[in-house]
């Protein structure tokens, strides 16, 4: 008897082939991401500068300097002073350029310490009229502006000294600033001599203060408030008037500091009888380039 069953068996064990483990194919791993390119780094914050001194001129190079010589030597400067004749020549229209060839050299305390330059071209004119024919030693600028590169040396004929680059520069001198101070309510105009002493003493410790360089939040806040905050004055001669001492200046981060950079500023006193110490103090947002108040000057109290 035929087994009519076998060919299709034997048809089906063709297509049936076994397959051992050994024989299985190896899992497909995914596909591997390719490693993204590094970002660019954060930007830097900027570097504010609200600085007290003074603006000179430097000669870059001896071709300046020479061409200097030449076009004082082609005006009527008999009798000048070599300052009263510069300041002749850059502030002629016709010899503009040599007000932007000149290196303007930032001066605190004696010490070379910014090159500045105009960041809008329009406020050269603010550098020619900040160089005086007959300086005295109370005559001052501040200089508001941002702090960049260290200059080159072709820059300012060797001088390695940081750019600034200044939205504002004013002029002013001690006298003029003191002067202007409000004189409070609690002064009768009889005591307004001895308000302005004791205004220009501490005007005079408030720039003294060591290595103020305007570059930092804590010096910012302070030239910011001993030019711009006439309070911190009357405070002063109210205090005078208690028979207080004023014994210093202190600047420390705020509790409000959180997004934005505030600084306590306080002023200590000390009777002079009692020893008993009493603090005012005032807040300043230096979070951008013109720091503001933010609370009035006010009692301190030590947490």
């Amino acid at each position: 008897m035929v087994d009519r069953e076998q060919p299709l068996r034997a048809a089906e064990g063709v297509n049936e082939a076994t397959v051992t483990p050994s024989e299985a194919p190896a899992p497909v791993a995914p596909p591997r991401m390719a490693a993204s390119a590094p970002g660019p780094p954060p930007p830097e914050a900027p570097a504010y500068v609200y600085a007290l001194g003074r603006v000179e001129p430097r000669f870059p190079s001896l071709g300046v300097e020479k061409e200097f010589a030449q076009v004082l030597g082609r005006g009527d400067n008999a009798g000048l002073t070599d300052r009263q004749a510069i300041k002749g020549a850059i502030s002629d229209r016709q010899n503009r350029y040599l007000a932007r060839s000149v290196c303007w050299v930032f001066v605190i305390e004696g010490l070379e310490t910014y090159i500045l330059v105009p960041r809008d071209p329009a406020d050269l004119e603010l550098l020619v009229e900040s160089f005086r024919e007959d300086p005295r030693l109370d005559d001052l600028d501040a200089v508001i502006g941002v702090r960049r590169h260290i200059a080159p040396p072709e820059l300012c004929n060797g001088l390695a000294l940081p750019v600034v680059a200044f939205d504002q520069l004013y002029s002013f001198d001690r006298d003029s600033l003191i002067g202007s101070i409000p004189r409070p309510e609690s002064v009768p105009q009889k005591n307004d001599a001895q308000f302005r002493s004791a205004a220009g003493e501490l005007f005079d410790q408030l720039l003294q203060l060591a290595d103020n360089a305007g570059g930092i939040d804590e010096h910012r806040a302070l030239n910011y408030l001993t030019v711009r905050y006439p309070r911190i004055y009357a405070v002063t001669t109210e205090q005078y008037e208690r028979n207080f001492s004023f014994t210093g200046v202190e600047v420390r981060p705020s509790r409000l500091s959180g997004v934005r950079s505030i600084v306590d500023v306080i002023f200590s006193f000390r009777h002079r009888e009692t020893d008993v110490a009493e603090k005012q103090f005032v807040r300043v947002d230096v979070t951008e380039e013109f720091p503001f108040l933010v609370t009035k000057m006010g009692p301190y109290y030590e947490r």
